[in-house]
């Protein structure tokens, strides 16, 4: 059908994305049927009077979706699987959660290859991975889970090891076994809202502690442990959400003496340690015995899996958690557990790592080319910057401006332990959002907080 020419909507979407859109419609509405011909790029840029890329970018992204295929010397056609039921669902684009800090989204079309090759593997063991299984996962599921955790320079044994649902969930079943309500916990004074969360809703007193450049203030830590006697210290040490600093080595053996001196349990949230090409050792390795360290994949790999790889402090350790795990979830999912060990073991874990590493640096990038005049915290791997507003400039103003821009921006107070929370927020730079509107809503930000004066 040479003579397809889709009339896109003017709703501010790129271009590119608007032929996809259109282009599934037509499938859908059965306009284009399966095998149907699409016309050349050229002439479709020219029938559309538009640049001959972004109809080159539009057939890249509907053959990564799938509902294209290209044949060599014949031209692009309407994938065989393109039709009711096997096409992508646009609902599942629109349930994006912006609140959310998330990693770039793949867009190589090998690398999606490679992912969808894994869940041909799930679907061919789909009876199996329906049934009931352990609580904290199986022999061949926390293998592969210790080889990804070799990555952070890990080796422990499995009986240390606990697959878990999501790192979320496992935060609350670790505070489960440790703490009761009125307990008091240690964390960073601007720290992970989803522990704030979780303290809250289980009735534990979160006290924050002093950080500087380097991490938490060991004599401040100190001081915190004798006034407050904490069942437990919380740490997100690595590219840590959201002022995407990470501690040094140096203030990771400090803290470790610490733990180790005081027997605190640790609850080390490594959600971003994998990412990093040379990032810290966790303090797990220094503190062994105390430690709870948590590997989550919804940031290195992605959050829909919903696992996380646990190391306790013990054998005994794991069984407890697997307990409280059979209580609340009763196992993390099995079908989620064979994707990411299929991924892990033909190297598509680690293929997806790297993208994201890369992705995070070239968009960081662009958030500092953006924000040159203002001051932020940021890190070349992290999925965010940590904005300081302008004097004059109030947080909730900027955030309500910036509604409808597809873009995470989260006030400081969701973070702040201790204290009035300053003027910061945090900017998001992933989840499905390309390049090009990213930077577009970046340059618009600034410009919103021009009026206010530069800060540095």
């Amino acid at each position: 059908m040479l003579d397809w020419v889709p009339k896109l909507p003017d709703d501010g979407k790129p271009k590119y994305l608007a032929i996809v859109d259109v282009l599934a419609e037509d499938i859908k509405a059965g306009v284009l049927k399966a095998g149907s011909r699409l016309p050349p790029q050229r002439r479709l840029a020219s029938k559309l009077g538009i640049d001959f890329t972004t109809v080159t970018r539009a057939y890249s992204e509907a053959q990564n979706r799938g509902i294209i295929e290209s044949q060599v010397g014949r031209g692009t056609f309407v994938a065989q699987s393109a039709r009711q039921g096997t096409q992508p669902d646009p609902e599942r684009a629109r349930s994006e959660d912006l609140t959310m800090n998330m990693p770039p989204e793949p867009t190589d079309p090998a690398l999606i290859q490679k992912m969808q090759n894994g869940l041909n593997y799930v679907s061919t063991n789909l009876v199996d991975l329906l049934r009931y299984q352990s609580s904290l996962g199986g022999e061949k599921d926390k293998i592969a889970a210790s080889s990804w955790l070799s990555l952070r320079g890990m080796v422990p044994k499995l009986e240390r090891v606990a697959i878990t649902p999501g790192a979320h969930a496992t935060m609350t079943a670790i505070l489960s076994i440790l703490a009761k309500p009125g307990d008091h916990v240690l964390c960073e004074n601007i720290t992970y809202a989803g522990i704030r969360k979780i303290a809250r809703r289980m009735g534990i007193k979160l006290v924050g502690i002093e950080m500087d450049e380097e991490g938490i203030l060991p004599d401040a830590l100190n001081k915190a442990i004798k006034e407050h006697n904490p069942v437990a210290l919380y740490l997100n040490p690595t590219l840590h959400n959201p002022t995407t600093l990470t501690m040094t080595t140096d203030r990771r053996i400090a803290v470790s003496q610490i733990i180790n001196k005081r027997k605190l349990p640790l609850i080390e949230d490594d959600a971003y340690g994998f990412i990093p090409d040379r990032a810290p050792a966790p303090i797990a390795v220094l503190s062994p015995e105390y430690t709870w360290h948590i590997g989550g994949l919804a940031k290195c790999i992605g959050a829909g899996l919903r696992l996380a790889y646990t190391v306790t402090p013990s054998a005994q350790h794991t069984l407890s958690l697997g307990q409280v795990i059979q209580t609340l979830s009763v196992m993390p999912s099995p079908i989620s557990m064979a994707l990411a060990t299929f991924w892990i073991e033909d190297g598509t874990a680690d293929h997806i790592r790297r993208f994201i590493r890369s992705e995070t640096a070239i968009r960081q990038k662009m958030a500092a080319e953006a924000f040159s005049d203002l001051e932020f915290k940021a890190a070349e791997n992290a999925f965010n910057v940590w904005l300081r507003l302008p004097k004059g400039a109030a947080r909730a103003d900027i955030i309500a401006s910036m509604t409808g821009r597809h873009i995470g921006i989260t006030p400081s107070d969701a973070f702040t332990i201790n204290g009035q929370a300053d003027e910061y927020v945090r900017v998001c730079l992933g989840g499905s959002i390309d390049r090009e509107r990213l930077q577009s809503n970046l340059h618009y930000m600034a410009h919103l907080l021009s009026p206010y004066g530069f800060m540095i």
